[in-house]
Formats: structure tokens, C-alpha cells, sequence
């Protein structure tokens, strides 16, 4: 288990404030944050890489703030491989256990495991300036697992992974993890990878933890404005919450009333993601059950997917998949409805 206490460190323009957060023994934990979060300064902070000013970190219960990168038992996969271009696959995937003063058998032993584990057999041969990005990946996710650590760190693992590839790498880490059961936070950007891989999520924005929760949690109820600008919601209002009939909560917005589920009361936020309005093109005309009546301003057609702008007032932003675009007609300047559940409704 990780525990990091009250964490204050500082590299460059990365200022880490007051930053604690716990991962459990076993779990697949993914910090999720833009560019510039921090989220490497914090990565290396844990290994020791780069020193703290302040706080704690506990591993396994115990304290290993001052203690250095070896002795505190990490396997560290970094975004930029830190592969040795001289020395052969096998030889890099070793290059942890060397300076664990392993004997040659226990090595080897530890590196057949690994490689049967990620079946890396056909890269053996190769010079890692001869790998791909993605292959130069999985190398360096093999040194790191093979030194059995008590805690992994995958720093952007799929950051250099190609489309049509990223999937079956996904499956592979989730895979690898529930074999061997390591504790692994997993540092991306990316919010399908942290839906697909993660128990729970930490959003960093800032040098701060904003919220940690399961994904879903994380997704559906963001605890902030910041928050839930950073993962896409979209539909961000500001308002009042007020109680509404049959003891109903009620959200006015631009003299609209919407349904909402909470307790809270007087100003607030409220968000609604996009895939979650349904667009009505034959409505009934009511202002019940968060069924508004509008116009499309803008349409923005993604392939698979397009987003579709519809003024109340106020704008919402909705999603609709490309086939029901095409058959529901729908076009810029057509009056429509649009129609969310209570439920879709986040409060904070």
C-alpha cells in the first residue's frame, strides 16, 4: 500500500501542494491530469528521483521519504523508455536485478518469468534502437516488473502505443496486473484509459489532487467547476437550487426549473455530459421531466460521433452517434427538444 502525506516538492515551473492520496495493496490506480499537472514530478517524488520539500511517503507501512530510489523497492516504466541503446533487449530487462546483488541463476530465472509473461521472445534479438514505440514500451515495463516490486509506476505507458494497438495494450496491462497483483498507479492524460484500466482515479490539475474516486464517480459526478472542465462535461451552468414540488429538488437556470437529485441548497453548479441529452426531434411541448425546447446553433460531425450545439437558452452541448444524425435530419437552425434524466444532473 502507498500512502503519500502532505507532499510539497518543486522541479522547475512544477510546484506539488500539499498533495496526500492512498493507493490500496493490489490496486490499479490512474492519475488522470493535463499537461503541466505535475503528474511526473509526483511519479518521481514517490521513487526518489526528485527530492520533497515537505510530507511523508509510506510504502507497505513504512516510511520511505528518506530513503533512496533502490532501497525503496519501485519499478519505474518511464514515458521516455531510458533504454540502454548498447545492450540487447535481455540484457536491459535485467539491468534493475543487476544492482539488487541477485545471482545469475535467480536473474535468469526472474527474466524467463517475465518474458514468457509479455511474450517478448521475438524481441530478444533486437537493439532497442531496431524497437518500436511501443515494443520499446513493453521492454521497459519488463525491467520494471522484473525486480518483483512492491510498487509499480507506469509513467504514460500507452503514450507512444498506435491506435489500432492501444486496445490489446490495454488488455495486456490489465492482464499483467491481475496476474501478479501489483500496486500500480498509472500516470495518462488519456480519459478511455483510465475508464478502461482504473479501480480508481486521482485528477490532478495544478500541482493539486482535485478528486479520487472510481471512474465512474470521477466521470459522472466531478466535485468542481476545474474538474469537470478538464474531463470534457461540457454542459457547465451556474445557478440556484431550491426545493421543487413533491418534495423534489429543483435547479432554476435562465427562469427553468430543472429536476435534479440533491440535498444541496443556494448557489451551485450544475453539469450534464452530452451523451447524456437525448435529442427529441418530435417533442411534446413541456417544460416537465428537463424537456426544453431549442435550436440547433452548430453541428460538429467527428466520424463515429458529432457533437450538436442546441440554444434554450442557455447553449447545451449533446452527442449523437453518426448514424442517427443522418437519420434523424438533423441540421443547423432546426428547432428540437432535448431531454435528460434527474439523474444525469451532477451538483456541486
Amino acid at each position: 500500500m502507498l500512502e503519500v502525506k502532505n507532499l510539497v516538492a518543486k522541479r522547475e515551473e512544477f510546484y506539488l501542494k500539499d498533495v496526500s492520496f492512498t493507493v490500496q495493496d493490489g490496486e490499479y490506480f490512474v492519475l488522470l491530469g493535463p499537461t503541466g499537472a505535475g503528474k511526473t514530478v509526483l511519479l518521481e517524488s514517490i521513487a526518489g528521483i526528485t527530492g520533497i520539500r515537505g510530507g511523508q511517503i509510506w510504502i507497505n507501512g513504512k516510511d520511505v521519504t528518506s530513503l533512496t530510489v533502490l532501497e525503496r523497492q519501485i519499478g519505474f516504466a518511464f514515458q521516455k523508455y531510458a533504454l540502454y541503446r548498447h545492450m540487447p533487449v535481455r540484457d536491459n530487462i535485467s539491468f534493475g536485478l543487476t544492482w539488487r546483488f541477485k545471482s545469475q541463476k535467480e536473474i535468469d530465472k526472474a527474466i524467463d518469468q517475465v518474458i514468457e509473461l509479455l511474450h517478448l521472445q521475438n524481441l530478444l534479438d533486437k537493439r532497442p534502437w531496431a524497437l518500436s514505440g511501443g515494443e520499446s514500451q513493453k521492454i521497459c515495463l519488463a525491467r520494471a516488473i522484473a525486480i518483483r516490486p512492491d510498487l509499480l509506476i507506469l509513467d504514460e505507458p500507452l503514450g507512444s502505443v498506435d491506435p489500432e494497438s492501444r486496445e490489446i495494450t490495454e488488455r495486456e496491462l490489465k492482464d499483467t496486473h491481475t496476474r501478479l497483483g501489483l500496486t500500480t498507479i498509472h500516470v495518462t492524460h488519456d480519459f478511455e484509459e483510465a475508464i478502461a484500466l482504473g479501480d480508481r482515479v486521482a485528477v490532478m490539475i495544478d500541482g493539486s489532487i482535485m478528486q479520487v474516486g472510481t471512474p465512474d464517480e470521477v466521470f459522472r459526478h466531478p466535485n468542481s467547476e476545474a474538474v469537470a472542465r478538464f474531463l470534457m462535461t461540457r454542459n457547465i451552468f451556474d445557478g440556484e437550487v431550491q426545493d421543487g414540488p413533491d418534495g423534489q429538488s429543483a435547479f432554476s437556470l435562465d427562469g427553468k426549473n430543472l429536476t435534479v437529485n440533491t440535498a444541496l441548497r443556494g448557489r451551485r453548479h450544475a453539469s450534464v455530459r452530452p451523451e447524456d441529452i437525448t435529442i427529441l426531434v418530435d417533442a411534446p411541448d413541456s417544460d416537465n421531466d428537463n424537456t426544453l425546447q431549442g435550436t440547433i446553433t452548430r453541428i460538429s460531425d467527428r466520424g463515429s460521433i458529432a457533437y450538436v450545439w442546441v440554444d434554450v437558452p442557455p447553449e447545451f452541448t449533446c452527442l449523437v452517434l453518426h448514424p442517427l444524425l443522418e437519420a434523424m435530419g438533423l441540421k443547423e437552425g432546426q428547432p428540437i427538444s432535448i431531454r435528460f434524466n434527474a439523474s444525469a444532473v451532477n451538483v456541486f
